[in-house]
């Protein structure tokens, strides 16, 4: 698998576990505690991981000769909607002046960014059990 590929779907799958911790912290505010500090982080990071995860996974199916190619086209589209539903929750999250646990656990929820790390979970699997790319002897 695509080594761009594993770090974006590191990035959102250790945010997902952040926000877990933080959700259950019970904080009123991200402000005055070292997580509170981190939360705007690990969001944004995510925004910067999905914002361009369908075209990584577009490339992959080329470069690494995926097939049936139509197949892979076909849900890397549910991915990229999956992820652009996620963005839009997560950048309604990150322009709140407060972000509390209760408003992270929220988001933990919605059906938008587990669809969106089921997605992953699925397409990490598949790719890691496609064969290495054979190499051009020379």
């Amino acid at each position: 698998m695509s080594t761009d590929i594993q770090e974006r779907c590191d990035t959102i799958e250790e945010c997902y576990e952040f926000m877990l911790a933080y959700a259950a912290q019970g904080l009123p505010s991200d402000a005055a505690s070292a997580s509170g500090g981190e939360i705007r982080e690990y969001l944004r990071r995510v925004v910067a991981a999905a914002n361009g995860l369908a075209r990584s996974l577009s490339v992959a199916v080329k470069q690494d000769n995926l097939e049936p190619a139509d197949r892979y086209r076909a849900f890397f589209q549910v991915v990229a909607r999956d992820a652009s539903d996620s963005l839009a929750a997560i950048q309604l999250v990150l322009a709140q002046p407060i972000i509390s646990s209760q408003l992270i656990d929220n988001l933990n929820a919605s059906i938008h960014l587990r669809a969106l790390l089921t997605d992953l979970f699925l397409v990490s699997e598949i790719l890691k059990a496609q064969p290495a790319p054979a190499r051009p002897v020379g």
